[in-house]
C-alpha cells in the first residue's frame, strides 16, 4: 500500500470507492465486498468494515482491520484508530498511538495530539506543547481550545494580544500582517468566554477582514447576547451581507418573519450583495409557506439588467418547481430564448428538468440528443439523469457507459442498483493521472508537514 497513493485517492475521491457508496452497498446487503475491498486499500470500506465488527463486539479486528493502513504512517489511519480507541474507553492507548507523528512535527498530528491530552486531565501539557506555535493559525486555535479546558485563557490571551500588537507595528504608513491571522478572533473567543463580552466587540471592531468562510464572528457574538441595536446598525455597514443573514436567520428564529424581510429588502449594497439578499429573502419567503412571493422576487431580479445569471434563474426554475409550477419555469426560460436569440446548455440543462417534471421525460430526452453540445460530458450526464429519472436505469447505463468521462460515480452506483457491484467497483477503481495542478497541491492537512500548510478544516 502506497501512502501518497492512499492519500491521493482519499483526499480527492477518484480510483477508490467513496463514503456514500459504500453505506449503500451495506444498506443492500454486500458487506462481503466491504470486506473484500477493506483489505485492498479502500480506506472507506475499511473504516465502515472495522465500523460494524466494533458494533458486533469483535473490536480487536476491528483494529486490525487498520493494521496495513497504520503501517504505511498515514496519518488519517492513526487518527481514526486513536479516536476509536478514545471512545472505547482506551485513552491512554490513544495518546500513545499518537504520541510519535506529534513528536515529529506533523502540525495536524499535534493538533489532534493536544487536545486529546486536555480531555484527559494532561491539558497542562498540551498548553506547553502547543504555546510555541502561537504564530500558526491552525495550533493557535487549539492552544486557545486547550486554555479553556486547563484554566490558562489569561496566558493564551497575552500570548495573542502580543502578536497582535507585534503584526501593527508602530508606523501606520508601513502596514504589517498580523500572524496568525486569526489572533484577534481567537482573543476575543477568549474574552467572551471569561464573560467580558464588551471586550470581545471591542477587539472584533478591528478586524481588516471581517468574514471567514461566509460568516461573520462579530455578528454571531452580537446575536449569542441578544444584543439586536448593535447586530442591526453592523447589518447596514457591513458591505458582505454575513451580518444582514444572520440579523435575519435571528428574527426568524425568534418569529418575527417581517423583521426578517425587511432586512433583505433593504436598499443599497453592491450588485452581488443585492442579487445575493433576493436569494435568501426567496428561501426565507420559500420556507415561509410564501412561495408565490418568493417567485416573484426573483422574478425581478432576473429581469432586472444583468440579472438573468444562471444561478439566478437556476434557483427561479427551482422555486417554479417546487411549487408545482414547472410549466411556469418553462414559458420563463422560452421568454430568455427568445430575448438572447439562442440557448446555451447553463439554460438547456434545466429546461430538460422541467420537461422531466412536466412529464414530458421522452421529449426531453429527444431534445437533449439533438443538440449540438450533446456529445459533451455534461449534457451525456443530463440524458442520463433523466433515463434513471424515468426508470430507465439499463439505458442510462448504456449510455455512460459509452461516454465513461462523463461522471464514472453515477455509472457506479447505477450498476450497484442493478446488481452489478463487481463492475461498478471496478469504475471506480479506475485513476486518472492527476494533472499538473493537482501534483502541485498534493499535500494536504495529513501530510502537512512535508506538503506545505493545506489543511481539512476552514479556512480554506
Amino acid at each position: 500500500m502506497d501512502v501518497a497513493d492512499l492519500d491521493y485517492r482519499v483526499r480527492t475521491l477518484s480510483g477508490c470507492i467513496p463514503p456514500d457508496v459504500v453505506s449503500r452497498l451495506i444498506e443492500l446487503g454486500h458487506v462481503a465486498e466491504v470486506e473484500f475491498q477493506a483489505g485492498r486499500g479502500e480506506w472507506f470500506c475499511a473504516r465502515e468494515w472495522a465500523r460494524l465488527l466494533a458494533e458486533r463486539g469483535r473490536r480487536a479486528e476491528a483494529l486490525e482491520v487498520f493494521a496495513p493502513y497504520l503501517a504505511t504512517g498515514w496519518w488519517r489511519a492513526f487518527e481514526t484508530v486513536a479516536g476509536l480507541l478514545e471512545e472505547w474507553g482506551r485513552a491512554q492507548e490513544a495518546i500513545a498511538l499518537a504520541r510519535p507523528a506529534a513528536e515529529a512535527g506533523d502540525r495536524v498530528a499535534l493538533r489532534f495530539y493536544a487536545r486529546l491530552l486536555a480531555r484527559h486531565g494532561r491539558g497542562d501539557e498540551a498548553f506547553v506543547m502547543l504555546r510555541p506555535y502561537v504564530e500558526d493559525f491552525f495550533l493557535a486555535a487549539a492552544l486557545v481550545d486547550v486554555a479553556g479546558i486547563t484554566g490558562r485563557d489569561e496566558e493564551a490571551a497575552a500570548l495573542l494580544a502580543a502578536r497582535i500588537e507585534a503584526g501593527r507595528g508602530d508606523d501606520p504608513s508601513c502596514p504589517r500582517r498580523v500572524e496568525p491571522f486569526n489572533a484577534v478572533g481567537l482573543l476575543a473567543e477568549i474574552r467572551e468566554r471569561q464573560g467580558r463580552v464588551d471586550e470581545a466587540v471591542a477587539l472584533l471592531r478591528t478586524r481588516e477582514e471581517t468574514s471567514v468562510d461566509n460568516r461573520d464572528q462579530l455578528a454571531d457574538l452580537l446575536a449569542r447576547h441578544d444584543r439586536i441595536a448593535e447586530l442591526r446598525a453592523y447589518a447596514v455597514a457591513d458591505p458582505h451581507w454575513h451580518a444582514a443573514q444572520r440579523l435575519a436567520e435571528l428574527l426568524e428564529e425568534r418569529g418575527d418573519v417581517e423583521g426578517a424581510i425587511a432586512v433583505y429588502r433593504r436598499p443599497g449594497g453592491p450588485e452581488f450583495c443585492r442579487c445575493h439578499g433576493t436569494v435568501l429573502l426567496a428561501e426565507l419567503l420559500a420556507r415561509n409557506g410564501r412561495a408565490e412571493e418568493a417567485t416573484e422576487a426573483m422574478r425581478a431580479l432576473a429581469d432586472s439588467p444583468g440579472g438573468a445569471e444562471d444561478w439566478i434563474v437556476h434557483t427561479l426554475c427551482a422555486l417554479y418547481a417546487d411549487q408545482g409550477r414547472p410549466e411556469d419555469g418553462l414559458a420563463y426560460l422560452d421568454t430568455l430564448k427568445a430575448r438572447s436569440g439562442g440557448e446555451g446548455w447553463e439554460f438547456f440543462g434545466m429546461r430538460l428538468s422541467l420537461m422531466a417534471a412536466c412529464g414530458l421525460s421522452e421529449e426531453a430526452v429527444e431534445q437533449a440528443c439533438a443538440h449540438p453540445e450533446s456529445d459533451a460530458w455534461w449534457a451525456v450526464r443530463s440524458v442520463a439523469g433523466l433515463l434513471a429519472g424515468a426508470g430507465r436505469i439499463e439505458e442510462a447505463v448504456a449510455l455512460l457507459e459509452r461516454h465513461p468521462e462523463a461522471d464514472s460515480g453515477l455509472l457506479a452506483r447505477h450498476l450497484i442498483e442493478l446488481g452489478r457491484v463487481k463492475d461498478a467497483v471496478a469504475v471506480l477503481q479506475r485513476r486518472p493521472e492527476p494533472s499538473e495542478d493537482e501534483t502541485f497541491w498534493a499535500g494536504t492537512a495529513d501530510t502537512a508537514a512535508t506538503a506545505g500548510t493545506l489543511v481539512d478544516e476552514p479556512p480554506f
